[in-house]
């Protein structure tokens, strides 16, 4: 009996025993289970979070950097294309300038580029575009408005209207070889023309979209507007001079790089005439926007600085009354700007050319001078024979450039100017 008894109480001891191993086991598995299960959903949760946050911030930057569509009054002319995106920024380079010796020709500018490749493949995208006149006028009036953050190397536009044919292009390339990064070349050409410069040229692709131009007339100023307009697309350029293909530089490219971009004013003739080639052109039904006292003369071919060229292109009050009225033998190039400048912009501007010509001879245009002419002698005069003020100071530098210079001084002229002019044999 007693035998039974602690038989029968042993297997209840094992089979509690046995239970309670089971019951621990199980809640082993479901501790282990739970544990699984809470690290999965933190995972998830945490990553949930952080894409959540990335979306919201990508959200907040598309937002942020989406343009403000102008106001209805500042929106541009209609247009059956919508205009490329701005310019890239351009290249940083750097530069350090002398001061001019307001009695001295020696100049010296010292900067370093390994940018020069790239700079003109910048560059080109900037002629490339599709935009009406309205449209690039407008464009470039508002470009000066927004803020670059790049600390730019000004740079020179010299900008050439042309014909066709650059007969003294190779003495050009001379004079701009070993300074990219410094200018920029603009070319207007007649849209016919289709000559092309070989690869190695500095006008190579260097054409903007053209119209043609017809002498004494409206259509020439527009070239030089669409000029402008398409130089002030890139921000780094801040002065600009125009040019013509029969024009010549006087002294090598730092010379001239340092005489313009340390000027504190720009060079544009500008003169009051009383005879008939004067005030005889002026028209009084340009009265009362335009006085006879506002009427100036001065030469076409001028050099600017980057505020004055903006308000050229930008002038939609005084350009309209020129193109109405001011026909042959009204000539509107030699009376626009010069005009404009005098109303407007008087202090920005020393009143004289920075291109020399040669009135002399009389007649409705300048001499011309040939092979015969190029000598040490003849290039010196118009270097140094003359006196004029350059920031305030007495100085005998006076022109840079000289025109009119025929295809057939090209020969004489590359044989001078290694001496005379300080350009590379």
């Amino acid at each position: 009996m007693m035998a039974a008894i602690l038989c029968s109480s042993s297997s209840a001891s094992e089979h509690h025993h046995r239970a309670f191993q089971f019951n621990y086991v199980l809640h082993f598995l479901f501790f282990v289970i739970g544990l699984s299960l809470g690290i999965l959903a933190t995972l998830y949760f945490q990553s949930y979070s952080l894409l959540t946050f990335q979306a919201s911030l990508n959200s907040i930057n598309n937002f942020i950097n989406t343009p403000l569509k102008p106001s209805p009054a500042s929106q541009p002319p209609p247009r059956q294309k919508s205009p490329p995106p701005l310019p890239p920024p351009p290249p940083l380079l750097v530069l350090s300038f002398s001061t001019i010796n307001a009695t001295s020709s020696s100049v010296l500018v010292h900067y370093s580029s390994s940018l020069s490749t790239s700079v003109s493949l910048k560059e080109q995208k900037l002629l490339v575009h599709n935009m009406s006149d309205e449209e690039l006028l407008w464009r470039a009036s508002m470009a000066p408005q927004v803020d670059s953050p790049y600390n730019c190397v000004p740079k020179v536009a010299f900008m050439f209207l042309t014909k066709g044919p650059l007969p003294l292009a190779p003495l050009w390339d001379k004079f701009f070889e070993g300074h990219e990064g410094l200018y920029s070349i603009y070319v207007h050409a007649h849209p016919f023309f289709n000559e092309s410069l070989p690869q190695t040229s500095v006008f190579h692709g260097r054409r903007i979209n053209s119209q043609a131009v017809y002498w004494g007339t409206s259509s020439m100023l527009d070239a030089e507007r669409r000029l402008l307009a398409n130089a002030l697309l890139d921000f780094s350029n801040q002065r600009f001079v125009l040019l013509s293909e029969s024009c010549i530089p006087l002294f090598n490219f730092i010379t001239t790089y340092d005489y313009l971009v340390n000027s504190n004013q720009s060079f544009l003739s500008v003169f009051d005439d009383p005879r008939k080639p004067g005030r005889g052109r002026y028209n009084p039904q340009m009265w009362p926007q335009i006085n006879i006292t506002d009427w100036r003369k001065g030469s076409q071919w001028f050099e600017v600085h980057r505020d004055l060229a903006v308000h050229i292109v930008s002038d939609r009050k005084y350009y309209p009354f020129f193109q109405q009225y001011c026909h042959p033998p009204c000539y509107i190039d030699e009376h626009y700007i010069p005009t404009l400048v005098n109303i407007l912009y008087a202090d920005l501007n020393s009143e004289r050319s920075i291109t020399w010509v040669d009135w002399s001879r009389g007649g409705p245009h300048p001499g011309k001078f040939g092979w015969p002419d190029i000598t040490d002698e003849f290039l010196n005069g118009i270097r140094f024979g003359s006196q004029c003020k350059y920031n305030g100071n007495t100085t005998s530098l006076c022109f840079l450039f000289g025109r009119k210079f025929l295809p057939n001084a090209l020969e004489p002229l590359l044989r001078v100017a290694p001496l005379l002019l300080g350009f590379d044999p």
